[in-house]
This record gives C-alpha cells, structure tokens and sequence, in this order.
C-alpha cells in the first residue's frame, strides 16, 4: 500500500479527503505556498521535513485521533 501511495501527487491525494491548500497549510502549520509548490509533486519527490508533517494527514492517519470516531 504504501508504494502506491508514494507514487501518487499531493493533489491527488488532497482532492481525495477535499482538503484545499489552505485547509492542508494549517493542518501542517506551514505558508499555503509552500503546499501551492509542492502540490504536483509526488510524494516520494517533496523534501523530507514537509513529507513527514503531510504523509500522515494524506493518508488519514489524523482521522484515527477524533475521540467521537
């Protein structure tokens, strides 16, 4: 699964939980540019500190935390 999941773009993945620019930029705490460059990228391909803040929400980790769930 996770070479699959690697191989798609942060847009791809993005569009797939409806998460805008904006609403990823907040959740990872950084500049919405910075999502705006990285957002044709594949995953594999953005630099390491951005990727281990959005793999987990692109992957809908931070779904597993919500206490109502």
């Amino acid at each position: 699964m996770a070479f699959f999941f690697r191989n798609k773009t942060v847009n791809e993945l993005r569009k797939k939980w409806g998460l805008t620019t904006r609403e990823l930029a907040q959740r990872v705490k950084v500049d919405n540019i910075e999502i705006l460059k990285i957002d044709k990228l594949k995953i594999k391909e953005v630099p390491e500190p951005l990727q281990r803040k959005i793999t987990p929400i692109l992957r809908g980790d931070d779904l597993d935390k919500i206490p109502w769930l």
